[in-house]
């Protein structure tokens, strides 16, 4: 399908579909081994008596989190010169939290091809926006779990800081910029790759820009309120079960579980299984059912409420397309 037939990208929903299918079914089957595993009655008891006034608020948290994000993303693309009017970013960027669960988040590329069909922005110039969006939310929840590690997991503080350093470092090699050139020269000397290094020559000037002192650490800055409102949310969910959890055990253990989830699609399986250990291990007196029913109240609110928003806004491209062009 090509930009100019005004829906989402090809096939778009036909494989949000398959991924949703695919990832619902693995996360169930997984949830109910691992619920049956620690006491299934005993998580269901604790999803009967939950608090659920206190829901409202960790829903909302996650609102915070999503419109956080969407400055973000809003402020990157204008640092490139690309503006988008907010009737239609917001919804491009609501598109990519269906994404989420594809593999290795690859599915979020809609959103640079979604802002080129509206505004004709070349996907060279903005997929920096999302690689800097995605680097800078990464930054932002290892230190999150940074501040904490110490004291709550201190074995496991070797991958902490090794995730960190690697976002530094690959920040600092960037930085670099004879040399980058240098290395884009020489690919474009060899023959029939010349519009290829042309094309990584913008992204990577794009990159700077977005990743240069001050954007960098703004949207730092705007990443760790974003991930902190839902770790706060998590803390929340203790409260609505009746578990004396701390806002700094709440921070670091839904921030250590985004970062050890990070290779499964939505951190999937990964991240479930660290938010429920975690509990068990860190929170005195908090039962099995108990930390179950907390991972999965917190991730339907943080992965799951996001995946819906994103597949009704994937569904309203089109039409969102169109309203863009109309006005052109």
């Amino acid at each position: 399908m090509q930009a100019t037939e005004g829906n989402a990208p090809p096939d778009a929903m036909g494989r949000f579909r398959r991924w949703a299918a695919i990832a619902v079914a693995i996360a169930a089957l997984g949830w109910v081994g691992y619920a049956l595993f620690r006491g299934f009655s005993d998580t269901a008891a604790e999803l009967s008596s939950f608090a659920w006034t206190w829901y409202i608020a960790v829903l909302a948290l996650t609102l915070v989190n999503y419109g956080l994000r969407y400055f973000k993303w809003h402020y990157l693309l204008g640092q490139l010169g690309v503006h988008v009017p907010h009737r239609y970013n917001l919804w491009i960027f609501l598109s990519g939290l269906a994404m989420v669960i594809s593999p290795a988040k690859a599915g979020e590329v809609v959103k640079p091809y979604l802002v080129r069909v509206v505004s004709g922005a070349p996907m060279a110039k903005t997929i920096p926006a999302l690689i800097a969006e995605r680097i800078t939310d990464g930054i932002a929840v290892v230190v999150l779990a940074a501040i904490g590690v110490t004291t709550y997991a201190a074995d496991a503080s070797g991958l902490i800081w090794a995730t960190l350093g690697t976002l530094l470092l690959g920040i600092a090699a960037l930085s670099v910029q004879p040399l980058v050139h240098g290395v884009l020269s020489i690919i474009g000397s060899v023959p029939k790759l010349g519009g290829v290094a042309q094309r990584l020559t913008e992204s990577y000037d794009a990159m700077r820009t977005v990743l240069a002192p001050v954007p960098l650490v703004f949207t730092i800055v705007i990443s760790l309120v974003a991930w902190f409102a839902e770790c706060v949310g998590y803390w929340f969910v203790f409260k609505g079960l009746g578990v004396a959890a701390t806002l700094d055990q709440s921070t670091f253990l839904y921030a250590f579980s985004t970062v050890f989830g990070a290779p499964s699609p939505g951190g999937m399986g990964m991240a479930d299984l660290a938010l429920s250990e975690g509990a068990l291990s860190m929170i005195h007196g908090i039962t099995p059912g108990q930390a179950l029913a907390a991972s999965l109240l917190v991730r339907v609110a943080t992965l799951w409420f996001g995946v819906v928003l994103g597949a009704f806004a994937l569904l309203r491209m089109e039409q969102v397309i169109e309203d863009a062009r109309a006005v052109e």
